[in-house]
């Protein structure tokens, strides 16, 4: 694995020594999120998290939605407490792994090969470490931001957030008071253009979600007759014909804007008319950009029947839409027509698409801070093709943006990462983003 080249100088500071540490601790604390009302792990990340902002003087709270579904929420007071508050957020629930696929344990926040291993490693412990770090350092040296930061550290991120940022800005609103802005997961990654030219995306969109259950009701019987009401090849057919249907391309602003600034930066035409040829130009990012041209509907789950001689009188399937900012009326209509009159849909989680601009002064801010450490970068927006608990505080008013800053070694599969096998993160990606974070919180 080819390494970046960081532009820095002078002596380890203390949050970068201690961003790695902090990072695999997360990561060995087992936060898997099955979906359903437990949480194993999150009351305990939620302490220790607590502890380490306990120990450099905040005071913590830890707040409950459920037996154990625990987040950690702490303000710190700025120079200017008139001014609007800053937020930071981050997940601490991760997705399941099954140990036996991954080379190092995904519990074991192993560093090995120049990375720090394990489930959580970008998704997103990464970002948590940093944040901690950050703040660690900060609050040794008594050196205040220039305004009100709210920390906020989360369950359930995984599963919609129910019993994390939605029970927050539901129940306790009052932590955010004074909060207009935030920065959270996915966004601030690098992608190496060439050797004078570094782009960070920077996340101001992301979709929106339908997670749907799908009912067809047949005729139950037994399995050695001809039965033409059966609920099961009904369905099927009808999730065949979403799964394997292609969503036409909608390019929405943000995606417009980043193909413009990408198309400068490439010194070459993209045309979102042809975007086989334009994905094919973004390397490890491709994926990740490619989910946020279209509409989308994976199927993902199937069920039906208790024996094999019996013809079930009901059959269910799940699936997985995702709709672009504008396009929900679109993307409902184009299902329906799509599972036909026999299949009856529910959703099991909705949420909203977000969209927002990308300039401003926190956009500046970031630009400053990247270029202060990294001279060949250059932010530029892009839409998420997930979502985030940025839809829950969007609720609040507050303006949110995906800004986990990490550079990337060039052929790091980053988009692989997430909710993949052997998820990891490069310890310089960790220290060159403690070094941005720190200067963000200065000059935002």
């Amino acid at each position: 694995m080819s390494e970046p080249n960081p532009v820095r100088t002078g002596p380890e500071t203390t949050a970068e020594s201690e961003v790695v540490d902090l990072c695999s601790e997360l990561i060995r604390i087992d936060t898997s999120n099955y979906g359903d009302h437990s949480g194993p792990g999150e009351r305990a990340a939620a302490e220790y998290i607590a502890e380490k902002l306990a120990e450099v003087g905040l005071e913590p709270r830890v707040l409950e939605s459920h037996k154990g579904r625990a987040s950690t929420v702490a303000r710190i007071e700025g120079e200017d407490p008139s001014r609007p508050a800053l937020l930071i957020h981050g997940h601490t629930d991760v997705v399941p792994a099954n140990a036996a696929d991954w080379t190092h344990h995904p519990f074991s926040g192993e560093v090995a090969d120049g990375c720090v291993w394990g489930r959580g490693a970008v998704d997103m412990k990464d970002m948590d470490a940093m944040t901690l770090a950050v703040v660690r350092e900060r609050l040794r040296s008594g050196r205040k931001p220039p305004r009100d930061i709210v920390l906020a550290f989360l369950a359930d991120e995984e599963a919609g957030g129910t019993y994390g940022a939605r029970y927050l800005v539901d129940e306790h609103p009052d932590l955010f008071e004074g909060v207009t802005e935030a920065i959270g997961e996915v966004g601030g990654f690098s992608l190496t253009v060439n050797e004078q030219l570094r782009l960070y995306l920077v996340e101001t969109a992301q979709k929106g979600m339908h997670w749907m259950r799908l009912t067809v009701d047949g005729t139950a019987g037994h399995g050695s007759m001809t039965n033409h009401d059966n609920a099961v090849t009904e369905l099927c057919e009808a999730v065949a014909r979403v799964g394997r249907h292609t969503w036409p391309v909608r390019v929405t602003k943000t995606v417009r804007t980043f193909l413009d600034e990408l198309s400068d930066a490439l010194g070459t035409p993209l045309d979102p008319d042809d975007m086989d040829t334009t994905l094919h130009k973004l390397g490890s990012v491709a994926k990740m950009v490619g989910a946020t041209l279209r509409n989308s509907a994976a199927p993902t789950m199937l069920g039906a029947g208790y024996k094999v001689n019996v013809i079930p009188g009901q059959a269910t399937a799940h699936i997985d839409g995702r709709f672009l900012p504008g396009y929900e009326e679109e993307f409902l209509s184009e299902l329906d027509r799509l599972l036909g009159p026999r299949v009856r849909r529910e959703d099991v989680h909705a949420d909203k698409a977000l969209e927002t601009g990308f300039d401003g002064a926190l956009v500046d801010a970031m630009q400053t801070a990247l270029r202060a450490e990294d001279p060949i970068a250059r932010a530029v927006p892009y839409m998420l093709s997930g979502g985030t608990d940025a839809k829950s505080f969007d609720d609040l008013g507050i303006r949110c943006f995906g800004f986990a800053p990490l550079q990337l070694p060039p052929d790091l599969d980053f988009a692989g990462m997430f909710h993949g096998v052997d998820e990891r993160v490069p310890v310089e990606g960790l220290k060159f983003g403690v070094r941005v974070l720190d200067r963000f919180i200065d000059a935002s």
